[in-house]
């Protein structure tokens, strides 16, 4: 449940980018974009109800649950390092009028930027299971499921970014 809770923080920082730059930047996204913003949360947090489903099974060896449990461990991570970005993104969200040369959208693209590299790096730990885990169908469909979130959170925040 801890696990799953950090984690939805993540999405917060998604969800707030949303709102910050819908707000504070009228037009600068799509409704395409707000719907796959939108559909970020229940993706998250499918996967994260998924992942801890999962490990709790009673019929998956301790090796796989091992491995399921590392999977969320690194999505943690990744939501408690992006959290630190949250409010400099949605500082945003105050500010009205915001025109094209104004310094909050430097500090929303830092925040942005940042969060990118943090999902990359992160991606890479998904990607490098130990060998117990990448002999396991189960553990490699986790991890894989992992990192397409990973992988559209990414393109998202890269969708917003290129408009700022």
């Amino acid at each position: 449940m801890l696990a799953a809770r950090c984690a939805w923080r993540c999405l917060g920082v998604l969800l707030a980018t949303n709102v910050c730059v819908n707000v504070g930047l009228a037009g600068v996204l799509s409704q395409a974009d707000l719907k796959k913003v939108e559909d970020l949360r229940p993706m998250f947090a499918g996967l994260m109800g998924d992942l801890v489903q999962t490990a709790k099974r009673s019929d998956i060896t301790a090796v796989d649950a091992d491995c399921v449990k590392s999977t969320m461990q690194n999505l943690v991570e990744i939501s408690q390092e992006l959290s630190s970005y949250e409010y400099l993104i949605t500082i945003e969200k105050e500010l009205t009028n915001v025109g094209e040369n104004d310094p909050t959208r430097d500090v929303v693209r830092f925040a942005i930027d940042q969060s990118t590299s943090i999902l990359a790096s992160q991606r890479k730990k998904i990607a490098q299971l130990p060998d117990q885990c990448t002999r396991s169908a189960l553990a490699l469909t986790k991890s894989q499921q992992a990192l397409q979130v990973v992988d559209t959170t990414a393109g998202i925040l890269g969708s917003i970014r290129s408009r700022l």
